[in-house]
């Protein structure tokens, strides 16, 4: 009896974090791994907070998508690259506390005076979990002529590691032939949002590249996500997950 309840204990400990942030309107969800759940929540556009193993995870926190103060302490904050929606100094503030590790891309890096800096091909233990830097750029659209909304090599996605689970979160990004190399990933978030990122079309090839066993789309703006699930719907092992990620 004392060996279960001591269980029951740690287990809830483990949760409190997702427990303390129960009560907001956020969607959340939950992949299940060896090595224990992943709880998602949904803050919006491309904002994420993940929990696992008692480690709070947040990914480009903005104050425009959350309240911040009222979030969880992060561990480890991950930056995929330097533009407002995805650095924001003030949500960065509201969520450190002693010890939070911060990582972030070369550009982005240079506003922050303690960021673990990452570029494309870097791998790093973080705060007790494995994170790999992957190329996230442009290659169709451009904010001028051969100038893309984001250039290649600046950016960064991120593939963490839940034990043997790969979770890739893809940043501002197109269908890159990068991706290619992250087939298979248990879960992919993946950007569907006009002019910077995807479009469905691109959307739908990223995901025969990667071919993950999840799928959630992501910084989707004012895309129609009626149609997003329609070109989705029965790619071969994919589980397409809807969330609200204006």
């Amino acid at each position: 009896m004392r060996k279960k309840f001591f269980f029951v204990c740690v287990s809830a400990l483990l949760l409190l974090p997702v427990l303390a942030f129960a009560q907001s309107k956020k969607p959340v969800d939950v992949i299940h791994t060896g090595a224990g759940d992943v709880s998602i929540t949904f803050l919006g556009h491309a904002s994420l907070m993940l929990v696992w193993q008692g480690k709070v995870i947040h990914v480009d926190p903005w104050t425009a998508q959350a309240d911040y103060a009222a979030l969880p302490k992060a561990d480890l904050v991950l930056i995929t690259h330097e533009h407002r929606d995805h650095l924001d100094s003030a949500a960065l503030d509201a969520i450190r506390k002693p010890g939070t590790v911060v990582a972030a891309s070369l550009k982005a890096s240079a506003t922050l005076t303690d960021a673990i800096v990452l570029k494309n091909g870097d791998s790093r233990k973080l705060a007790g979990l494995r994170v790999d830097a992957v190329p996230a750029y442009n290659r169709v659209h451009m904010r001028a002529p051969g100038e893309p909304f984001h250039p290649r090599g600046l950016g960064n996605g991120y593939v963490l590691h839940f034990g043997e689970s790969r979770v890739y979160i893809a940043g501002d990004t197109e269908d890159i032939p990068e991706m290619a190399a992250l087939k298979g990933v248990d879960v992919a978030f993946l950007p569907v949002n006009l002019p910077y990122t995807m479009t469905i079309g691109m959307l739908e090839a990223a995901a025969k590249l990667v071919q993950p066993k999840v799928l959630y789309p992501y910084h989707t703006g004012d895309t129609d996500m009626d149609a997003v699930a329609a070109r989705l719907k029965g790619l071969p092992g994919v589980e397409t997950r809807i969330w609200p990620m204006k």
